[in-house]
This record gives C-alpha cells, structure tokens and sequence, in this order.
C-alpha cells in the first residue's frame, strides 16, 4: 500500500539522512534517476515514504547531472515548436513538435546511451526555425552552449534538406536555379543544388545552404517550375536526421558537434 500525500516524510529528507547532503543535492539525486524506493526508480523529490526501503545507486553522482540537446523528426504539417501549444480558434489545429517530447517518442534508435529522465523534458528552449510543410529536423536544448552555437552560427551553419518534386528532372532543368544563385541581383544565400535521382513519377534534389531561410526552397522551385511534393531537412551542420523516424525524438550523443 502506498503511503498518501500526508503519510511518512519526503523522499528528498530520507536521502538527506542516507548521503548526509544538503537539500537541494538530494533531490539531485533523485531527479538524477540515482534513488530507488522498494526497488523502484521514483524521480520526484516530493514522494512521500514511510517503511519502504530507500536505497542510494553506490554510483551515484551528481557530476552526470549535465544540460541535455534533444533531436526531433518533425512529421510534415507541424508546427516546428517555436512556442507552446496554445488553445486555437480552429477546430483542428496544427500539432506541434513539442507534444512529442515524451519518454513514449523517444526513439528505439536512439545510440547515445543517455538514460531517459524526467527533467530532460523540461526547461528546453528551441533552435533553428522549420516551416510547417516541411519535415525534419528540429533541435530542443537546455544546454546554453548549444543554444548559443545555433544561435550565433545560424547564419554560417550548413542546412541540408531533400526536396521532392513531381515528375522526371535532367540536369538542364536546374539552370535556372544555378543562375539565380550566380545573379548578385537576387541576393540569395549561398547555396547548391544537386540532382539525387529522378523517375518520371517523382524526383529528389539535394539542396545544401548556409542559415535558415524559410521559403527558398519553394522559390527555387518555382524559377525552375517544379511542383514540390514533400520537402525535408536531412542536416544541421554536422548533425544528421539519420534513420530517426517521424514524431520521435533522440538525444544528441557526446560525440555529435553541430
């Protein structure tokens, strides 16, 4: 039986005594996934025992308690999470990719090794805008070295995106595009194009350019008359979308660098 809101003593002052810590490193500890009640992991500080049994990991470490940059695929038609959800006038609004930040998205192929918890879901500040049509990668971070890297180098960072087009495309067809980014008069960010296949039903360009610039990709199209079926962002710097699916998430590994 579980002791009610009113019985025994907080978790947090248990763990005080077992660690002889201050207050706030106890829940530390706790919010750190370290502390198990009758064997069970519990995360909340408030949590309330009385006879269970209360035991410290041996490894427990406030050390590992580090800011956390989560990875988001953004289903196509979402919005990409700049603000929270916010009570709409419609009678089916636009989900968010926020909504997905949830241990029941987080991805199965996710390598990081990072152990899901709790308070990674808070406190995540957004970076790099995707427009809602597009698909893709999204960034949520409560780390302010990551913020301030996407930030500051928004406009120097490589962003690659895959764009699918209806019909057969040659290499001639995408003259226009090359000459629009060779016309100073057009003032375009730096960029390039490439054709990655073609088939008479559809076609997929690779288009890789420095900053966000929401809405290029449908100008391009339109210089050169490509009807666009679905559009992608594959990359940000040196990050990849990889095999993460639509409407889950996965944490940035140590090794990744954007």
């Amino acid at each position: 039986m579980h002791p009610t809101s009113s019985d025994g003593e907080r978790l947090s002052k248990r763990v005080m005594q077992l660690r002889d810590c201050s207050r706030r490193e106890a829940e530390q500890y706790i919010e750190g996934g370290w502390v198990r009640v009758d064997g069970v992991v519990v995360e909340e500080p408030q949590h309330r025992v009385s006879t269970q049994q209360v035991s410290v990991d041996k490894d427990a470490s406030l050390l590992n308690l580090t800011a956390v940059t989560l990875l988001v695929h953004k289903p196509a038609d979402w919005l990409d999470g700049r603000e929270e959800d916010k009570p709409s006038r419609t009678k089916t609004p636009p989900k968010n990719a926020r909504s997905v930040l949830t241990p029941a998205h987080h991805s199965a192929h996710d390598r990081s090794g990072v152990r899901l918890l709790k308070p990674h879901l808070r406190g995540l500040q957004f970076s790099v805008p995707l427009e809602q049509g597009a698909s893709g990668l999204v960034v949520f971070t409560q780390d302010w070295r990551a913020q301030r890297k996407l930030v500051e180098d928004m406009a120097t960072m490589e962003h690659e995106l895959m764009v699918d087009v209806a019909g057969e495309v040659t290499l001639d067809m995408l003259r226009p595009i090359e000459r629009a980014f060779k016309d100073e008069r057009q003032r375009l960010p730096q960029a390039k194009i490439s054709l990655s296949s073609s088939s008479p039903e559809r076609s997929k360009l690779r288009l890789a350019v420095k900053g966000s610039h929401l809405g290029l990709a449908s100008y391009l199209c339109e210089l050169a008359g490509f009807e666009i079926l679905a559009l992608r962002r594959l990359r940000l710097g040196r990050v990849n979308l990889g095999e993460l699916e639509p409407g889950t998430w996965r944490y940035l590994a140590s090794d990744e660098r954007f």
